[in-house]
């Protein structure tokens, strides 16, 4: 199959839980080489940000200091991911515009460590949906809300891990074509502390 090689490369930052850390650093292993010129993976540890420091700075330290040397943020979603305030604060700043930084683009990828949820009866939230191609089930409660409320709103896209390089250079293509679009969702509030539940 002929693939085009007229895609561009962006600038990705890296979200996700340090309990993946393994398939985070065999996610950059494979496919860095696609961008330009490779993944921003700063994503925030607690103890890294003073706790004390209030709303408004803490924000812009997430946002000047971790996301803002990016044009797309990838979620990288384990069983866990979601539970974590830092994954929830950078999700929200990348969908942020200040006058240093303009949004990102927005997609999560379900890692092999991740499985749905099965307690659809209880928790409507948990009722089973696919990933864009259709190839594997994912549960909306146990994703991060944040970029669940953009998948729902078009903004953000779910897809399993990728086959392919090229396939990966086109779902981030597409995220940041979508920047523009105006359909992201950011209302929700922050997380103040990391949960410990097995689904929102």
């Amino acid at each position: 199959m002929y693939y085009s090689s007229d895609i561009p490369k962006h600038k990705v930052f890296l979200s996700f839980h340090h309990q993946d850390d393994y398939y985070r650093q065999q996610f950059e292993r494979q496919f860095s080489n696609e961008f330009d010129p490779v993944f921003v993976n700063r994503s925030v540890q607690d103890g890294d940000i003073d706790p004390n420091y209030k709303t408004d700075a803490i924000r812009r330290e997430i946002r000047e200091n971790y996301v803002s040397d990016s044009s797309v943020t990838i979620v990288l979603i384990g069983q866990n991911t979601w539970q974590r305030k830092h994954v929830d604060w950078e999700i929200g700043y990348s969908l942020t515009t200040s006058k240093l930084n303009t949004r990102s683009g927005l997609i999560g990828i379900l890692l092999p460590s991740y499985s749905p949820c099965y307690d659809p009866y209880f928790y409507p939230n948990c009722a089973q949906k696919r990933t864009e191609n259709n190839s594997r089930i994912y549960t909306p409660c146990n994703i991060p809300p944040r970029l669940y409320d953009n998948i729902q709103s078009g903004y953000a896209k779910i897809y399993p891990y990728p086959t392919s390089s090229h396939e990966l250079k086109k779902w981030i293509h597409e995220a940041f074509q979508r920047r523009g679009s105006g359909s992201h969702r950011n209302s929700r509030d922050y997380f103040a502390n990391n949960r410990n539940s097995s689904h929102w």
